[in-house]
C-alpha cells in the first residue's frame, strides 16, 4: 500500500479581502479536486484572506499510481487562472517505511 500526499500554496486573487470572499475561491476547488477520489481539505493559511493551502491525500497498491494521481491534481490546480500556485510540497509513504 502506497499513500501520497501534497500540499498546494496557492495566492488567491486580489479580491478575496475577506474569509467569504476566500472560500469563493477555496470551495469550488476543493469540490473539483474530490472528483479525482482523493481527500482534499483546506489545511493551511486559514485565517490569511489572500493564501490558502489545500492538501490532498491518496492511497493506492502502487506507488506509480500514487504519482499519476498526484501529478494529474497537479496539473489541475496549476492550471486555474484564478489562482498563483506559489509552491507544492509532496511525499510518498510505501511499507518499508517505517
Amino acid at each position: 500500500m502506497y499513500t501520497g500526499t501534497a500540499v498546494f500554496d496557492m495566492l488567491l486573487p486580489g479580491d478575496s479581502r475577506s474569509l467569504k470572499a476566500k472560500r469563493a475561491y477555496v470551495r469550488p476547488l476543493v469540490a473539483y479536486l474530490r472528483k479525482f477520489e482523493v481527500s482534499v481539505a483546506e489545511v493551511g493559511a486559514l485565517d490569511l484572506h489572500g493564501r490558502a493551502e489545500i492538501g490532498v491525500a491518496v492511497v493506492a497498491s502502487e506507488a506509480a499510481h500514487v504519482r499519476e494521481v498526484l501529478d494529474t491534481i497537479e496539473r489541475a490546480v496549476a492550471g486555474r487562472p484564478e489562482i498563483e500556485l506559489l509552491s507544492v510540497r509532496r511525499r510518498l509513504h510505501g511499507d518499508d517505511d517505517e
